[in-house]
């Protein structure tokens, strides 16, 4: 737990003042209802989590997709079953 904290102080410590100032206001905008800002503040979000070693929720809902497409051409192939090629785009 302490190296995930850690590794976000130290990425947030990175960030320029302007940039440290902007994600602040950005909080405090969404913190009132302000909606307009939600775009600015994910993609800031998502750089920040890119940079100490975190995956977004759409990151990990398509890993969870892969794996149950794995698991499941397993079980086929486990069954004796040829699996189904995907279709061609």
């Amino acid at each position: 737990m302490a190296e995930p904290a850690r590794r976000i102080g130290a990425a947030v410590q990175r960030l320029r003042r302007e940039e440290a100032r902007g994600l602040a206001d950005d909080f405090m905008a969404l913190w009132r209802g302000d909606v307009t800002v939600g775009d600015r503040v994910a993609a800031r979000l998502t750089t920040l989590f890119r940079e100490v070693g975190l995956v977004t929720r759409d990151e990990l809902d398509e890993a969870e997709l892969k794996i149950a497409q794995l698991e499941h051409r397993l079980q086929l192939l486990e069954n004796d079953r040829p699996p189904l090629s995907p279709p061609i785009p």
